[in-house]
């Protein structure tokens, strides 16, 4: 009788509601969405604190992005579209936001944020354009625009 009740899809089941529940995330945690259509993509990073959120979207072809958050609410964002396209963040501190679109071919960005309520934006579009962006104490906002040949 018992062996009628246990079933390879129960156990299958029963197997994957443990794993969701030990997985589940409480309400502070940290977030990480990563989107990659293409070839050898590489994305990195680390998160301390709580409420940090990281969004990163590759297509193309060799794109790199390193995103580094310490602190808490800090919101990072990064879009490439091309080839050989790099983007590096930091940030510390908390309420800090960043946002990097690059739509072409060897780009290179690197944002810093070191305090409280900085935000910072960027657009590289063409190819080979370099950028970099260092925001230190509060409530500081830069946006940039390149177009490069």
């Amino acid at each position: 009788m018992l062996s009628m009740l246990i079933t390879p899809r129960r156990t299958l089941a029963t197997a994957l509601v443990a794993l969701a529940t030990a997985t589940a995330l409480p309400a502070a945690a940290n977030e990480i969405s990563i989107r990659q259509y293409g070839t050898d993509h590489t994305v990195g990073g680390e998160q301390t604190g709580w409420r940090n959120r990281v969004g990163t979207f590759q297509e193309g072809r060799a794109n790199d992005a390193i995103v580094r958050q310490h602190g808490r609410r800090n919101i990072g964002a990064i879009g490439q579209s091309g080839f050989r396209n790099h983007a590096d963040t930091w940030q510390r501190g908390r309420d800090n936001a960043v946002g990097i679109g690059q739509f072409g071919d060897d780009h290179s960005v690197v944002v810093t944020q070191d305090g409280n309520g900085n935000i910072a934006a960027g657009v590289q579009v063409g190819r080979g354009c370099t950028g970099e962006v260092v925001q230190n104490g509060r409530g500081n906002v830069s946006a940039f625009v390149q177009t490069c040949n």
